[in-house]
Formats: C-alpha cells, structure tokens, sequence
C-alpha cells in the first residue's frame, strides 16, 4: 500500500529514496543499478524496493 518507512527486517530509514528510485525506473534504468546509484545495498532493504506494489493511488478514490 503505501511504502513503508524504515525496513522492516534491519531498521535502516529507506523512504526518502522511493520518488527518486520510481523516477529512474521510469526513465528506463535498471533496477540493480538505480539500487546501487541510491546506496542501497543490503538484501532485506533491496527487497522492500523490488517487491513493493503502490496501490495507493487504486485505493484512494474509494476512502472519502
């Protein structure tokens, strides 16, 4: 849903780079190499970026 903002398996804060990852991606980069551009080395905190679904935005326009 939305995208968390520490990990959830070291603690390490991850949120701040999430517009900037989907930006890259976007412009058609590779998602190893924008993880390594952002810093983002460990496995756990790799994998919270590579298996989030943003569902926000599908969710949204039924809560008033």
């Amino acid at each position: 849903m939305i995208f968390p903002i520490r990990c959830m398996t070291c603690g390490k804060p991850i949120a701040q780079y999430w517009e900037k990852y989907q930006e890259k991606i976007k412009d058609g980069k590779d998602a190893k190499s924008v993880l390594d551009e952002l810093g983002i080395k460990r496995y756990c905190c790799r994998a919270v970026f590579l298996t989030h679904v943003d569902l926000i935005d599908k969710i949204g326009r039924f809560v008033k």
